[in-house]
C-alpha cells in the first residue's frame, strides 16, 4: 500500500472511485440526486488546490482516496474518504486519515468536521473510534408525510373543563364572558349540567388549541373560586390533566413529560400526578390515581391516549371527558352557545 498526494493526472482514477462511492452510498433524500458533473468539478478543484490523497495497492492501482478543504482559519473539512470494497480492512482508510491530519497540521488547521450518512453505520463506527463525535444532526422528512402526521395546528387534540359546582348558570355566564377573549375565534361552547357535582364545559377553540383550554380553565377557577379540572388529549398521543384551585395550578399530569422537548429532572417529576392532591380535590382513591396516571418516555409505552384519559376520568368520578366540543352530547339542561 502506498498513500501519496494526488496530482492532476490522478483525476480519472479518483473520479471512478468517487462514482463507486456515489453508487454505494446515495446522497441524502433531502438533497436529491447528485449533479455528477458539478461534484466531479469540485473533486478536480480540490486535487488542484486543496488536500487530495490517493492510496495505491501493491500493484500501483488506486484503491482509495481522501479529499479535504481548508474552511476557515484553523478549521478544515474532510469532504470524502473512500476505500474500494476489495481493499477494505487493510488499514488504508486509517492511513488516508493520518495523512489528512498531517496535511491539516502543516496548514495550521486544528479542528475538522465531516458529513456522514446516518445509515452508514460502518463509517460512523470507525469515526467514533477515531474520536469524532456528533455536533449537528440533520433531520429530514417528506412534506406530504409530515402534513399527514401534523394535520392542522393541533390535530387530534380535544379537552373538557370540569368545574366543581352545581351552579350551571354561573358557569354559563363565566363562559360567555371569557371565551370571546380567547384568540382563535371560537365557533361555540357547550355547558353540560352538573354530574356528580361537576359542571362540564366544552369549547371549539379550546379543542383546537390546548393552550386556550388551559387559559379558560384558569379563568373559570378564578372566577368561580372553585376546584376546576382540565382533562384533554393532545395530538392523539398525550393525556394532560391540570387541577386548579382559585385560579392556581395545584397539580399537573402529562403522560409523556418530555414529549415537547427535554426538561429539567424536577419538571419531569412535577408532571407526574400527585395522588394525595388529586384525592383531596376530587375524592379519587390515591392508589387508583397512582395506578392509572402513569408516565413514560414515549406514547408507545402507554395505552392509547383516549383509553388512558377514560381511565383517569373514571377514577376521579368525572363523566363526559372522552369527547370534545364537536362530539359532546347535549344532555337535558345543557346550554349551547353558538358563535358561528
Amino acid at each position: 500500500m502506498n498513500v501519496r498526494r494526488a496530482a492532476a493526472e490522478d483525476f480519472d482514477a479518483i473520479a471512478e472511485l468517487w462514482r463507486q462511492l456515489d453508487h454505494e452510498i446515495p446522497p441524502p433524500t433531502h438533497e436529491g440526486p447528485a449533479d455528477v458533473e458539478q461534484e466531479l468539478s469540485e473533486v478536480r478543484d480540490i486535487i488542484d488546490s486543496e488536500i487530495a490523497l490517493v492510496a495505491e495497492g501493491d500493484d500501483g492501482t488506486p484503491v482509495g482516496f481522501a479529499l479535504a478543504r481548508r474552511r476557515a482559519p484553523g478549521f478544515g473539512t474532510l469532504t470524502d474518504l473512500y476505500v474500494a470494497r476489495d481493499a477494505r480492512r487493510s488499514g488504508i482508510g486509517t492511513e488516508l486519515m493520518r495523512r489528512v491530519l498531517s496535511a491539516f497540521r502543516a496548514a495550521d488547521i486544528h479542528h475538522l468536521d465531516l458529513d456522514v450518512m446516518a445509515s452508514n453505520q460502518v463509517a460512523r463506527s470507525l469515526y467514533a473510534r477515531w474520536g469524532l463525535k456528533d455536533e449537528v444532526v440533520i433531520m429530514t422528512g417528506a412534506v406530504a408525510a409530515l402534513e399527514e402526521k401534523l394535520g392542522s395546528q393541533e390535530a387530534g387534540s380535544f379537552g373538557s373543563i370540569h368545574v366543581q359546582s352545581d351552579d350551571l348558570s354561573a358557569v354559563e355566564q363565566a363562559v360567555r364572558q371569557f371565551v370571546p377573549r380567547l384568540p382563535g375565534g371560537s365557533r361555540g361552547s357547550l355547558v353540560a349540567p352538573p354530574r356528580s357535582g361537576w359542571t362540564t364545559v366544552y369549547d371549539d377553540v379550546c379543542d383546537r388549541n390546548p393552550e386556550m383550554l388551559r387559559r379558560l380553565a384558569r379563568e373559570l377557577s378564578d372566577r368561580m373560586g372553585s376546584v376546576t379540572l382540565l382533562l384533554g388529549v393532545e395530538r392523539e398521543e398525550l393525556v394532560r390533566m391540570i387541577l386548579f384551585e382559585r385560579g392556581r395550578i395545584v397539580d399537573e399530569y402529562l403522560s409523556v413529560p418530555e414529549f415537547y422537548g427535554p426538561l429539567p429532572p424536577g419538571d419531569v417529576v412535577g408532571l407526574a400526578a400527585n395522588p394525595t392532591v388529586v384525592s383531596r380535590l376530587t375524592g379519587a382513591e390515591p392508589d387508583a390515581v397512582r395506578r392509572v396516571a402513569r408516565t413514560a418516555p414515549s406514547p408507545a409505552d402507554l395505552p392509547p391516549a383516549r383509553d388512558l384519559l377514560a381511565e383517569l376520568a373514571g377514577v376521579m368520578g368525572i363523566e363526559g371527558a372522552e369527547t370534545g366540543w364537536a362530539d359532546a352530547p347535549e344532555l337535558t339542561g345543557s346550554v349551547r352557545i353558538d358563535r358561528s
